[in-house]
């Protein structure tokens, strides 16, 4: 997740052509210079400003206060990747902050999901046999064998039993004669990524 946090100087004007990078609470009438930089500076690498899409009222919307207290601008910008871009639940301004600046707080509300790989117990259930190993003429030869007399068990099955049972009897012999013949391949088990320290 890529996340831009600065003082920009940017004001960036109301506008629908840069609704789809900026939404639609923009604070300003009319933008500056670097407002457009940043506009295109965030088209280009395919990130939104996501300060400037929820709703506050203007008071939580200035990040700056001039000396005197009579202009408030919105300079102060939260800049995310597109991708990620409804992880960012909220952002917003507090005046009440003391920071010893002329800048107010800016937070941002930002819920990071993780992705939980399957247990283990799912992915590897299924048995997965050295197949390359029916290459070897003994080999091949012994797995035909094998799966030829399971078969033919299975010839005296009543026509009306269950499909879903006829399935589990052709499958499990499936398995058994390869077990029989076939070694079972060791799957290599990758380290967790997400680890007790992380």
């Amino acid at each position: 997740m890529k996340m831009l946090l600065e003082d920009f100087n940017a004001k960036v004007e109301r506008d629908n052509i840069f609704k789809p990078t900026i939404g639609q609470e923009s604070l300003h009438q009319d933008g500056n210079d670097n407002g457009v930089r940043l506009v295109n500076f965030t088209t280009s690498q395919n990130l939104v400003v996501k300060s400037k899409m929820f709703p506050h009222r203007n008071i939580h919307k200035y990040t700056w206060t001039s000396p005197y207290g009579k202009t408030h601008n919105r300079i102060d910008h939260v800049l995310i990747d597109r991708r990620w871009q409804s992880s960012v639940l909220d952002v917003r301004s507090f005046s009440g902050a003391d920071c010893d600046t002329d800048h107010y707080l800016v937070i941002a509300k930002v819920r990071e999901r993780s992705s939980v790989g399957k247990q283990a117990a799912e992915r590897f259930d299924r048995h997965r046999f050295h197949l390359r190993k029916l290459h070897e003429p003994e080999v091949r030869e012994q797995y035909q064998i094998e799966i030829t007399n399971r078969f033919a068990a299975l010839e005296n099955l009543n026509n009306d039993e269950d499909v879903y049972r006829t399935w589990e009897n052709i499958k499990e012999n499936i398995q058994t004669s390869a077990k029989g013949s076939l070694d079972l391949h060791e799957l290599k088990q990758n380290k967790p990524w997400f680890g007790e320290e992380c």
